[in-house]
């Protein structure tokens, strides 16, 4: 399916995205697909928003700011407040494009994304129906009783670096995903993925260790009882915490489903073709019937 490069400003900085366009005259329901912690549009978000348009939806993909082509200094820094802005700003993008029907808009969300892609539907009137493909929804309430010292000194390790880079303009870096060492992601699914598999030339694999001021305390569950729209999730027992998957649905209040795909772990779901198809179909079933 043909893709358009398209540029908007948020904040003084320029994010780029492509738009995945289906076959046919338009205008087209569309959505803006989020990915997750640290992924540019040449991985994962990219891969769902070709498939959706092959299944009649506009996808709008794109590179947070402070990630691959976009600006915002400085750089690898995962900021959930900013990243739900850049959504919201590529859904109002999407929206004025000609080829898009405005009334028809929606957000898909895929591991983190999901947490930002809700937090971006929630009040915007823009936003018709969400999905959400693997999320990771946080619950930083648990992880703090889990490890309650652990948990706040990553957090104050993120405020002091964040300080450290006003003082002195550095910034601290650690491997974005690595099986030894202090690093973002740890697992080796995680590293196999954005180390090898989708070791495209727009992605680093560095995180700012300033994001951690941020990133943990992340809430996504909360997100869920303040969503209006009809929402479908999907995911697989291997995946990323299916128990906080099913939390979040439960505290839904809105015409909902969650669906069961058969993956060995997170990030198949991000690549490979017949498990990709599998969550796009009912994604995009979703989608045509609430939007």
């Amino acid at each position: 399916m043909p893709s358009e490069t398209i540029r908007f400003e948020v904040q003084d900085s320029i994010v780029v995205g492509d738009l995945h366009m289906p076959q046919g005259a338009g205008p087209f329901p569309g959505v803006v697909v989020a990915g997750p912690m640290t992924s540019v549009r040449a991985q994962v978000t990219g891969t769902y928003a070709a498939a959706l348009a092959d299944r009649g939806i506009a996808a709008l993909a794109i590179d947070p700011r402070h990630f691959g082509d976009s600006g915002g200094e400085p750089r690898q820094y995962e900021h959930a407040g900013r990243k739900i802005e850049d959504v919201k700003a590529a859904l109002l993008a999407l929206s004025r494009h000609p080829m898009i029907d405005p009334g028809r808009i929606g957000a898909v969300g895929v591991c983190l994304g999901s947490g930002y892609a809700a937090w971006a539907t929630v009040d915007d009137p823009l936003v018709r129906a969400l999905g959400m493909v693997v999320g990771y929804y946080r619950d930083p309430d648990a992880m703090r009783a889990n490890d309650p010292e652990g948990f706040q000194s990553r957090i104050d390790q993120g405020r002091a670096a964040r300080e450290h880079y006003g003082a002195t303009g550095e910034v601290l870096m650690i491997p974005a995903a690595a099986t030894s060492g202090d690093a973002g992601m740890t697992s080796a699914d995680t590293t196999d993925y954005y180390t090898r598999r989708a070791a495209v030339a727009s992605y680093r694999n560095e995180l700012a260790v300033m994001s951690r001021e941020y990133f943990l305390p992340f809430d996504v569950q909360a997100a869920a009882p303040l969503i209006t729209v009809p929402t479908a999730m999907v995911h697989s027992e291997n995946g990323l915490s299916p128990g906080w998957a099913r939390k979040f649905h439960q505290a839904l209040r809105v015409p909902s489903s969650l669906s069961w795909i058969t993956s060995r772990g997170q990030t198949d779901v991000y690549d490979d073709p017949s498990i990709v198809s599998a969550a796009a179909d009912r994604l995009a079933e979703h989608f045509h019937a609430s939007l």
